[in-house]
C-alpha cells in the first residue's frame, strides 16, 4: 500500500476504492413537491441523535431529487430489504423520476413523500438542516414518522461495488472484490 505523500489528496479512484472497502446498508431517498417524486439509491446514511430522532443523507448537489427535496422541505427513507435490490438498481440509473416508480408499490407519508412497500423500515424526515459541501449536499433530517416492515427480513447490503445480503443476522456473505 502506497500512501499519498504529504499535503496531497489522494485521486478519486484511489478514494473511490478505499470507500469501496467500507460495508453498508442501502436505502433509497425520495422526495415530493410541485406534483412530482424524485428519488435515488443512497448508501451514505447515518443517525445522528436520538433525542430529537435525527439522520443525516449526503446527495449529489447535482441529482433530480436533491431540489425536490429542497423545495418542499420534507424527505422519506426506505431501508432496502435483500429482495429489492431491483429497486436498488432501478433508482440509482439516471432515468426519469416517473421511470423510477412506475408500478412500485408506494404509500404516502403525512408530508406526502413517497414510501417504498417492502422495506425493512421507513422513515419520513422534516429537513432540519441543509449544508453544501464539494460536489454533495448532507441533509439533516428530523424524524417524524418511522415504520419497520416484516422483522424477519434482511437488509440488502453493499460492499466492493457488489450486493451482498445477509443469510441470516450472523452471516454476511458477499461475492469476490473487483480487482
Amino acid at each position: 500500500m502506497t500512501p499519498a505523500s504529504p499535503g496531497s489528496a489522494p485521486d478519486p479512484a484511489a478514494f473511490r476504492a478505499l470507500m469501496g472497502r467500507w460495508a453498508s446498508g442501502v436505502a433509497v431517498v425520495t422526495g415530493h413537491a410541485d406534483g412530482r417524486d424524485a428519488g435515488l439509491t443512497v448508501n451514505a446514511l447515518l443517525s445522528i441523535s436520538l433525542q430529537p430522532p435525527s439522520l443525516l443523507v449526503s446527495l449529489t448537489q447535482d441529482a433530480d431529487t436533491t431540489p425536490v427535496i429542497g423545495a418542499s422541505g420534507r424527505f422519506g427513507v426506505s431501508f432496502l430489504s435483500a429482495t429489492q435490490r431491483a429497486v436498488s438498481e432501478r433508482f440509482a440509473r439516471a432515468i426519469p423520476s416517473a421511470e423510477k416508480f412506475r408500478d412500485l408499490p408506494v404509500r404516502r407519508g403525512r408530508g406526502g413523500v413517497p414510501l417504498l412497500e417492502g422495506a425493512l423500515g421507513t422513515a419520513e424526515c422534516r429537513v432540519a438542516d441543509w449544508i453544501p459541501r464539494h460536489d454533495h449536499v448532507l441533509i439533516e433530517g428530523e424524524v417524524v414518522e418511522t415504520t419497520i416492515g416484516d422483522p424477519t427480513a434482511l437488509p440488502l447490503l453493499f460492499f466492493g461495488s457488489h450486493y451482498g445480503e445477509a443469510s441470516g443476522p450472523r452471516d454476511v456473505r458477499f461475492p469476490p472484490p473487483l480487482r
